[in-house]
């Protein structure tokens, strides 16, 4: 394996992280931006108020995509795998 090849496997790597955590992310701003309208607009300046509906949102953004976050890590474990043995 040469250094290409290990910056190659990084990239994927990044880009791994990057495409499981970007939906659970939109759905964290999502909850925050709706409860900060809400809170402008009933003027109800309680700061913990944003953490419990976020917490719940985020938990059940992670349960709904676990499986598409699953597939696509053993996929990209087994070009992972693919690459050790010298297939890929």
């Amino acid at each position: 394996m040469n250094q290409n090849e290990i910056i190659d496997i990084a990239r994927d790597a990044i880009m791994m992280v990057i495409t499981i955590s970007t939906p659970v992310m939109v759905v964290g701003l999502v909850v925050g931006v709706a409860v900060a309208l809400l809170q402008a607009l009933t003027q109800v300046q309680e700061i913990t108020l944003v953490f419990v509906p976020k917490i719940l949102a985020i938990f059940f953004a992670i349960f709904l995509f676990l499986p598409g976050f699953a597939m696509a890590m053993v996929d990209f474990m087994s070009l992972i795998a693919d690459k050790i043995v010298g297939i890929g």
